[in-house]
Formats: C-alpha cells, sequence, structure tokens
C-alpha cells in the first residue's frame, strides 16, 4: 500500500464524516452537562460509529441485499430521525429540553452524525476501490481525529458563555433541521433519477 492509495482513501471519509461540522452541533446537544458526562457520550459515540463501520465494512452490500434497501432509502430513514429530534428541541424550551446525557451518544451523534449514509457509501465504495486494508487505516485515523475533535469541543463553551451557549444550541438544532433536510432530498432525488 503505497501513501497515495491511503491519502485516496482517507480523504473521503474525511470529508463523509465531517466531524468539523458536526463538533458545533454536539456542543449545542451538550451544554448543560458535565465534563464526566460529556466524555462519556463522546466515547458511546465513537465505540457506536465505530462498530457500525466496522459492520458495513464486513457486510453492507449483504445487509442492504438481504433487506431490499438501498443507501437513498438509509439516507432519507436517517434525515427523518434527525428531523423530528431537531425540530423537537428547537420547539421545546431550556427547561423541556430531554437530557441530553441519556439519549444522544448513539443517535444522533454517533448514527447519523459521525457515521450517516454518506460515510457509510463511502466505506462500501472504499473497499471496492482499494481493499480492506487502506480502508480499515483510513477509518481508525479518522475515529481518532474525531475523538480529538469532540474531546476539545468544550473549550468554545467557556469562550461563548451559558447565553451563548444556549442560543448556539437552538442555532445547531436548526442545523441539524437543515441536514436533515438535506438527506432526505439527496434520498428522495437519487430515487426518482435512478427510476428515470
Amino acid at each position: 500500500m503505497t501513501i497515495e492509495t491511503f491519502l485516496l482513501s482517507f480523504i473521503p471519509l474525511f470529508v463523509a464524516i465531517d466531524i468539523i461540522g458536526t463538533a458545533p452541533i454536539f456542543l449545542g446537544y451538550s451544554q448543560d452537562i458535565s465534563d464526566p458526562v460529556r466524555k462519556k457520550l463522546i466515547v458511546e459515540a465513537i465505540l457506536t460509529a465505530f462498530i457500525v463501520a466496522n459492520v458495513f465494512l464486513a457486510g453492507g452490500k449483504l445487509i442492504f441485499g438481504f433487506l431490499g434497501i438501498t443507501i437513498d432509502d438509509f439516507r432519507i430513514a436517517g434525515g427523518i430521525v434527525l428531523l423530528i429530534l431537531s425540530v423537537s428541541d428547537i420547539m421545546s424550551s431550556s427547561d423541556q429540553r430531554r437530557n441530553p446525557g441519556k439519549d444522544i451518544g448513539v443517535v444522533p451523534l454517533g448514527i447519523p452524525l459521525i457515521m450517516g449514509p454518506a460515510a457509510l457509501t463511502t466505506i462500501l465504495i472504499l473497499v471496492d476501490n482499494f481493499g480492506y486494508l487502506p480502508t480499515i487505516l483510513s477509518m481508525v485515523l479518522n475515529f481518532l481525529i474525531v475523538g480529538f475533535v469532540l474531546f476539545n469541543a468544550q473549550w468554545l463553551i467557556k469562550i461563548i458563555g451559558e447565553g451563548g451557549s444556549r442560543a448556539f444550541a437552538k442555532i445547531a438544532s436548526l442545523l441539524l433541521a437543515a441536514i436533515a433536510v438535506m438527506m432526505i432530498r439527496v434520498g428522495v432525488i437519487n430515487i426518482f433519477t435512478s427510476i428515470e
């Protein structure tokens, strides 16, 4: 395996995971929780995303084929889940917000924000193009980067303050809703394009 092969497998997955875009959403959801709980959420999210990534690496095409679904079906379903979560957060007051310490590690942070349809599709393509070794190495490096970014994202909260973090939470939920709509839109367009 050459450095060029590794970079060709690393860069697309880095772009697909988009941890830089996910970090603000994580900050919005984790504004009211303690550092130990936040760290637990990060570990939970990374483990969840890593397990799902490896399942898809080993048998993604078989799973989809067995279930009779496409990646666009998966994209639409993930978008709907994200949309429901984000709209719920936007419409609720700060006191009514669900306890993020209990549920954001797996969904939506682990799945589908870190390891969503784009990243899963990228993994399947990388295996086809470059084989398992470069794909596994690029996955490991990307997850190390994800961990580094999320573990160090909280310093932003200290800079913007409590009021700013509450405002940011609503903006992050709106951003999450936009991401959800984009996922649904792309999935629907791809399905209709394939029919034509």
